[in-house]
């Protein structure tokens, strides 16, 4: 099957193109709202423009695919494979990204706002600009991502991997943070994690210069040689935690 097949068909009234090999093709601006593309191989296919909300994309192959500004809302992209994928400008509002694969991809400025990220890999991602807001990134791959004034207000980050991360300006206000690892070289500069639950957060080494950590909750959590200058902790829950200068416990 060929995109101009599928595209007929879909005017039709099929819905079910699972497990189609469509690699390299051009839906550029196509509308295919709802439609079946599970396990299908979509790999360095051009999607900008594309709508394919609330599409079963469960499994399916986008390696290196072109999906500039695409909308993905309430898309079911459940164990997708985005790596190297361009997303910038891409809507996923509301999207399920179970286990998704996003090695590499470029995220920048898009809409990722209440997605499912539970245990996806966006190691090495470039989110800048991204709008994580209340999205679940419980046990997410995040290292080496690039987080440069990505919004990430109230987002669930419980144990997500942070290491190497720039967090540079984000915003991670009231956002889960228990048990994450955000240790050197992790660059929280500026960041705000104004009311942020980071109870027993590894941050060993990380760079908080002039972060906003107000009404944060600290309470064990792991700053040994982490950079606090500038830094603004008023009515921060600072509970045992390891001195960031001296390594001594504070009770």
């Amino acid at each position: 099957m060929n995109a101009l097949e599928l595209l007929e068909r879909y005017d039709i009234g099929q819905r079910d193109f699972r497990d189609v090999s469509l690699s390299g093709a051009n839906l550029s601006d196509v509308k295919l709202l709802g439609v079946n593309l599970s396990g299908a191989d979509l790999s360095g296919a051009i999607l900008s423009e594309a709508d394919l909300s609330s599409a079963d994309l469960r499994g399916i192959n986008l390696f290196g695919a072109d999906l500039l500004n695409a909308s993905l809302i309430s898309a079911d992209l459940s164990e997708a494979n985005l790596s190297a994928a361009d997303l910038l400008g891409s809507n996923l509002s509301n999207a399920d990204l179970l286990s998704a694969n996003l090695l590499s991809a470029n995220l920048r400025y898009a809409n990722l706002s209440d997605a499912n990220l539970l245990n996806a890999n966006l190691s090495y991602a470039n989110l800048l600009g991204a709008d994580l807001f209340g999205a679940n990134l419980l046990g997410a791959d995040l290292s080496y991502a690039d987080l440069l004034s990505a919004n990430l207000f109230g987002a669930n980050l419980l144990g997500a991997d942070l290491s190497y991360a720039n967090l540079l300006g984000a915003n991670l206000s009231y956002a889960n943070l228990l048990g994450a690892n955000m240790y050197y070289p992790a660059s929280l500069l500026a960041a705000n994690l104004s009311g942020a639950n980071m109870l027993g957060a590894n941050m060993l080494g990380a760079d908080l210069m002039a972060a906003t950590l107000t009404q944060a909750k600290l309470v064990d959590a792991y700053l040994q040689s982490a950079n606090l200058q500038l830094s603004n902790l008023d009515h921060a829950k600072l509970n045992r935690v390891l001195n960031a200068v001296s390594g001594q416990k504070i009770k």
